[in-house]
C-alpha cells in the first residue's frame, strides 16, 4: 500500500490556507481546522468523538476516530493540529495531521482486519505556552486512559514529517545526511523505540534510526508523546528529518512550498506500514 501524494497535498494545502493561524488565541481557527479533520474522517467511513477541556477560560478539542472499535487491545497514533504563535505551520505539523488522515484512508479502504484496534488522535494545543502541562491535548487523553480497561499496547506521535533534505559529498555522492524517519523516545521502552525503526526501514521506502534517551533527561519528549510514558504506554515521536531538521522550525516560513511530497509520500506509507504490522 502506497500513500497518495494528492491527498497529501490537499490537507496541507487546506490547512495552512486558514487564517487567523490555528493557535491557541484564534478559537475559530482551531474549530475550522477540527471540523475538515472531521469531515475527511466520515469520508473516510469511520465515527468521530470530541474530548473537550478548557484552558485560559476557552474551550480546546481533540479529535478521535477508533478503528476496530470492538478491540480491547489497541495502538494509538496522534498527530496536533495547533500551531505556535504566527506560522502557518506547514510542517509543523499539517505534515502530520495529513499523514494521519491518508494513513486512515488506507487503512479503512483495504479493510485490513488486525489484531488491535486503533486509535487515531488529532491533538489540541501541543505548543506553547501549554507544552509540558497538563493543558496538552496529548496529556488529556493519556490522562483519560488510566482507568480504561482496554489494553494499550503503543503509540505513535507524529511530529513534522514533510521536510527533507539529504545532502551528499561532491565527490563520491555518498549521503552526509540521510532523508530518514527518526523515531524518538526513552530506555524504558527501548525495545518498542527499536521495533518501530525496524518497521519503517523494512517497508523499503525510507531509512529510520531510533533514538532512546534517559528517562529522566531534560528533553527526552520534545512532542505529544510525552504524556502517555507516566501511563505506562509505550510512546515515541516520528519526525522527518534530513540532517539537521527543519531550519523553518517555528517561523514565518514554515509554508507548504517548502515541504517534499513526493518524500512525505514514502514516509507516510512507510508509517503506515508499522503501524499496520506491529507484534508485542
Amino acid at each position: 500500500m502506497k500513500a497518495i501524494t494528492e491527498n497529501l497535498y490537499q490537507h496541507v494545502a487546506f490547512l495552512t490556507s486558514i487564517y487567523p493561524y490555528r493557535n491557541y488565541k484564534n478559537s475559530e481557527s482551531l474549530q475550522k481546522a477540527a471540523a475538515y479533520i472531521e469531515a475527511e474522517i466520515k469520508e473516510i467511513g469511520l465515527l468521530t468523538s470530541r474530548q473537550q477541556w478548557q484552558a485560559k477560560g476557552n474551550d480546546y478539542e481533540n479529535i478521535i476516530a477508533a478503528y476496530q472499535p470492538k478491540k480491547t487491545k489497541r495502538f494509538i497514533i496522534g498527530a496536533h493540529y495547533d500551531v505556535y504563535k504566527e506560522i502557518a505551520g506547514a510542517d509543523d505539523n499539517a505534515s502530520s495531521v495529513a499523514g494521519l488522515l491518508e494513513i486512515m484512508r488506507m487503512l479503512t479502504e483495504n479493510n485490513l482486519q488486525l489484531d488491535y484496534g486503533i486509535d487515531f488522535v488529532f491533538f489540541c494545543l501541543e505548543e506553547p505556552p501549554f507544552f509540558k502541562t497538563d493543558k496538552m491535548g496529548s496529556y488529556i487523553h493519556a490522562n483519560s486512559l488510566a482507568h480504561d480497561l482496554n489494553k494499550y499496547i503503543g503509540m505513535i506521535a507524529l511530529e513534522m514529517i514533510g521536510y527533507y533534505r539529504e545532502e551528499k559529498k561532491a565527490d563520491n555522492e555518498v549521503s552526509i545526511y540521510k532523508n530518514q524517519l527518526i523515531v524518538s523516545g526513552i530506555k524504558s521502552f527501548d525495545a518498542f523505540n527499536r521495533t518501530i525503526s525496524l518497521l519503517l526501514k523494512a517497508n523499503g521506502s525510507m531509512d529510520s534510526r531510533w533514538i532512546s534517551f534517559a528517562d529522566k533527561y531534560p528533553n527526552n519528549g520534545p512532542s505529544d508523546h510525552r504524556n502517555y510514558w507516566q501511563f505506562a504506554i509505550p510512546a515515541v515521536m516520528v519526525i522527518g528529518t534530513g540532517g539537521h531538521g527543519n531550519p523553518n522550525y517555528h517561523t514565518a516560513t514554515d509554508t507548504i512550498e517548502t515541504l517534499d511530497f513526493e518524500i512525505m509520500t514514502n514516509a507516510v506509507s512507510s508509517i503506515a506500514y508499522a503501524l499496520f504490522n506491529f507484534t508485542e
